[in-house]
């Protein structure tokens, strides 16, 4: 009998289930991510070059007040306050993304943190951190950022604060279990055989092996948080009134939907559209760094 012969896209023996479908990826599913990174990118240089691409996104004209779709000058019209939809949705993106953006980042840290050393240490630290973990995802997320806002006062920052502290336990608990299974690997009893430190093993040795689970679930945040915070400036809640955003051209436009239904489709598809690019680029991203790591 002789030995299977591997092709591109067959799996190795012993290699696991994401690591083959990182081989049978690019023959059918490069297009998806092609254009969900395009789309990401488009996404960056509106947030970040905001001036350069929507420079007239929050300047009125009240004599041309509200128009509908179509209108010269301004492609999906404009609302009652004669500004035009197209550049108030792409202004819009910054404070859409660079919040979520932070949330997902800041509650990264804490999960990799907390999560690495309650996993490695075990005992009295795993249940203080288990516990808290455990209350933080039993409170309702975006409920209680709204709670939180209106005893404080509100205010963006503030908002994203209360998110990175609740969008927390679930990096921790996935940090904290894949700590646990990389733990008793061969190679983390040789590192505390030539007695190296704990934090180095925790930190050098363990965490590398981790990334992929963070990295996963910093996407799926970022996706989370997107929802999360145009849902709250929705509520009128983050962003001031006037401010160019997703989620205040949502409240906003109720008023106007049947005269011009373009203020409110237009940033529900970009609030649609990049979190599913979003979702998109962190699956293939999981895929890459735990078939690196299998590799290994």
């Amino acid at each position: 009998m002789t030995a299977p012969e591997l092709t591109w896209g067959a799996a190795a023996p012993g290699k696991p289930r994401r690591a083959r479908r990182v081989l049978r990826w690019p023959g059918r599913g490069r297009l998806g991510v092609t254009l969900a990174v395009l789309f990401l990118v488009f996404d960056a240089v509106c947030a970040l070059l905001p001036h350069l691409v929507a420079p007239n996104a929050t300047q009125q004209d009240i004599l041309l007040g509200l128009t509908g779709t179509g209108t010269p000058g301004h492609l999906l019209g404009t609302d009652d306050l004669g500004r035009d939809i197209v550049q108030l949705t792409l202004g819009g993106t910054r404070s859409a993304l660079m919040g979520p953006l932070v949330i997902a980042f800041g509650s990264m840290l804490l999960g990799v943190l907390f999560g690495t050393l309650a996993g490695y240490r075990g005992g009295f630290v795993d249940g203080v951190v288990a516990r808290w973990a455990d209350l933080l995802l039993a409170l309702p997320a975006v409920l209680l950022a709204v709670v939180v806002a209106g005893i404080v006062g509100g205010g963006y920052w503030l908002t994203v604060g209360v998110l990175i502290v609740l969008f927390s336990p679930s990096d921790i608990r996935l940090v904290r279990g894949a700590v646990i299974e990389q733990k008793t690997q061969p190679y983390i009893e040789s590192a505390r055989v030539l007695r190296m430190p704990a934090w180095r093993i925790m930190y050098r040795q363990i965490l590398p092996n981790v990334v992929p689970v963070a990295a996963a679930n910093f996407m799926l945040n970022i996706a989370y948080a997107i929802v999360a915070m145009s849902s709250l400036s929705y509520l009128g809640l983050g962003v001031g009134p006037g401010s160019p955003d997703w989620g205040r051209q949502l409240s906003d436009g109720q008023d106007i939907l049947a005269a011009n239904p373009a203020a409110i489709i237009a940033p529900g598809v970009m609030i649609v559209l990049t979190a599913a690019a979003v979702n998109v680029v962190g699956d293939r991203l999981f895929e890459l760094l735990d078939a690196k790591a299998a590799s290994r």
